[in-house]
């Protein structure tokens, strides 16, 4: 009898899709955040690893419920707990809330997973504008849904599954950040 040896593969989580405002931009929005699923348990930590060391480490998240099919009430992210809220008509359903340890607050746009890479950039850009913009966050994506439905057929993006047909939750994105926030 012969023992086979099993080789553990480890995979590298994948890195949060974020562009970040600079600090001394002004507008509604701190920045933009993509999210590969509509899983927050999943998805919270790998943010969290990109927004501590700039941000002061997350210690709560408040969503509007609409978009995310499940809410937890908290998130291990390294051996911590991030607490998570909801609030209904109080928060902007395609905002993410966050507060970091002490008082500081940030607001990201949250592009839908399903979006498209094309639309995807144009909201993160619109998002970390350094003068604004004045818009909420459902206010940008009413827009890019306007003009996405507007561009002749030939014009509009491919869908994100198109342009990266061998990406999947466990591939890494570059962070764009534009901020030492």
């Amino acid at each position: 009898m012969t023992a086979t040896a099993t080789t553990a593969r480890t995979t590298t989580p994948p890195i949060a899709r974020v562009a970040l405002k600079p600090r001394t931009g002004q507008g509604l929005l701190d920045g933009a955040w993509w999210p590969r699923s509509r899983d927050l348990a999943a998805e919270l930590p790998a943010l969290a690893d990109v927004l501590d060391p700039l941000w002061g480490r997350i210690t709560r998240v408040a969503v509007n419920p609409m978009l995310w099919p499940v809410v937890p009430r908290k998130v291990t992210v390294h051996h911590r707990v991030m607490k998570i809220g909801w609030f209904t008509p109080e928060l902007d359903p395609h905002k993410l809330l966050l507060l970091s340890y002490g008082t500081a607050r940030f607001d990201l746009l949250v592009i839908p997973p399903e979006t498209e890479a094309a639309s995807a950039d144009r909201l993160m850009s619109a998002a970390c504008a350094q003068d604004g913009p004045p818009a909420t966050a459902t206010d940008l994506i009413a827009a890019e849904a306007a003009r996405r439905d507007d561009a002749p057929a030939g014009e509009r993006a491919q869908n994100v599954s198109e342009l990266r047909p061998h990406h999947d939750a466990t591939s890494t994105h570059a962070v764009r950040t534009t901020t030492g926030r």
